[in-house]
């Protein structure tokens, strides 16, 4: 496989946008703390609230909870806005009403770049990937054209945004850049065990947050210099 190029940093704010809390913290928190650091304005939005993500958990007790860890997580990489979107979890679906609730968060908060989780049928690696992430990694990439559209969805009453340089999509199989998280990996370790819940409910490599992590980040880092790093497709508007 061809060598990672380096994230652009020429930027001063993002949105973050995924499904799930935790979805961010198995591969893109480290950049995230990175990039936190460095003074970036960065916040979240999750499209829904995890309700249905522990097996031995109703979901009117997982969702609060979930709700709370998501927002330890981010704090450990110093994100401190982070919003939910009630669309079910295991069932969202990719569509105009979710568009529309993406496209909303662009034109508040206007970043330069959106960063969400991998959209493509599978995982580096070849496991295939879940029908949450593939829809709200789409709906996102579009929004960012949506949001930017003054034409599309008036009934919001915000102004459009056109100001978004970059997506970013975290641990897609079709990664073209990179992002050393040599001094922000203890961070994202830390963001991934503000977790404790859905951890506790895991079993295997995913259960164990620095083990895990740093083989991700060691396997991306071969196609990097060899330093700790996260990996993203970029896509250029």
């Amino acid at each position: 496989m061809a060598d990672l190029e380096s994230m652009p940093e020429d930027w001063s704010s993002a949105l973050v946008v995924v499904a799930h809390p935790d979805d961010m913290e198995y591969g893109g928190a480290g950049a995230i703390a990175r990039w936190t650091a460095q003074g970036k304005k960065i916040a979240y939005l999750l499209a829904c609230r995890g309700e249905a993500g522990i097996d031995t958990m109703n979901p009117a007790e997982c969702g609060p909870l979930r709700v709370n860890e998501q927002i330890a997580s981010c704090a450990a990489v110093g994100v401190n806005v982070v919003e939910f979107l009630d669309h079910p979890d295991g069932l969202i679906e990719y569509g105009v009403p979710l568009r529309r609730d993406i496209a909303a968060a662009i034109r508040r908060h206007k970043p330069e770049v959106v960063i969400t989780g991998n959209f493509r049928e599978t995982w580096p690696g070849g496991g295939l990937n879940m029908a949450d992430h593939i829809a709200v990694g789409r709906a996102t990439v579009d929004a960012v054209r949506d949001a930017g559209n003054r034409w599309i969805f008036q009934e919001l009453r915000l102004e459009p945004w056109n100001g978004v340089k970059y997506v970013a999509a975290a641990s897609s199989p079709l990664a073209t850049h990179a992002v050393d998280i040599t001094d922000s990996f203890d961070a994202s370790v830390e963001s991934l065990r503000a977790h404790k819940a859905y951890l506790a409910a895991l079993s295997g490599d995913m259960a164990e947050p620095e083990p895990f992590l740093r083989g991700v980040a060691e396997a991306v880092g071969q196609r990097f210099g060899g330093v700790l790093a996260t990996s993203f497709e970029l896509l250029q508007l």
